[in-house]
């Protein structure tokens, strides 16, 4: 079982001088739920080697189990700093394809030609895909085989739109995910702000907010 997990590379918070990138829990918690499963998995981002912390999710209010086994974890920190360039990856050899959140993705993988064509292609091989959180924002400008949006008619989630406003800075991205799934013909649903909520369609699996990132781990492993 090869799972590949694609990774932000952009690190600016806007035009804030403050700094973002990917959410840690976001990604300990599905690493370590592929990793206990014996999946082999590999690390990308848009521009390789190591995909910035947003340094709000290394806060000791921000520490979860599985950011605390990576911490202690020297492989698996090797092996984010060293992600593969994402141009550079074949999406034919692997099984699923998971994307971590964090605000960085909102900048960079909702635009990214790499990302958008890797997403198509698993899509339309039918096999599963994982976002949460921010990384649904890789669905603004994905299309599937129909020509249409990648989320329309589709049951999806993301962060939302009172969440955004909870952390200061629905000013301050470039779009708010809630409204672009729901602009893109998505069927937008979602849970209590921060508990955790996930929603599978098809072999499409999207997680709310940092909480939902192992939950929609397990799910991605359910359709594998």
């Amino acid at each position: 079982m090869k799972i590949l997990m694609v990774l932000t590379s952009h690190d600016q918070l806007g035009d804030t001088g403050k700094k973002t990138g990917f959410w840690l829990e976001e990604f300990a918690a599905p690493y370590y739920v592929f990793k206990d499963a014996g999946a082999e998995i590999t690390l990308a981002s848009p521009k390789g080697g190591q995909p910035p912390l947003d340094p709000s999710s290394d806060t000791d209010d921000a520490q979860t189990p599985a950011t605390g086994r990576f911490k202690k974890d020297d492989d698996a920190q090797k092996a984010l700093a060293n992600t593969d360039v994402l141009s550079t990856v074949d999406a034919s050899g692997f099984d699923a394809v998971f994307y971590p959140g964090g605000h960085g993705p909102l900048w960079d993988l909702s635009q990214d030609a790499d990302s958008i064509k890797l997403i198509e292609t698993v899509v339309a091989s039918d096999r599963p895909l994982g976002a949460v959180c921010h990384a649904p924002a890789i669905f603004q400008n994905t299309k599937g085989t129909d020509g249409k949006s990648l989320v329309a008619g589709r049951k999806v989630t993301g962060f939302t739109n009172t969440e955004e406003e909870a952390v200061g800075l629905t000013d301050v991205v470039p779009f708010l995910v809630e409204d672009m799934l729901k602009a893109n013909g998505g069927i937008y649903h979602k849970g209590d702000d921060w508990a955790s909520y996930v929603v599978m369609d098809g072999k499409l699996v999207t997680g709310q907010n940092p909480a939902s990132s192992e939950e929609a781990a397990e799910k991605l492993l359910t359709l594998i």
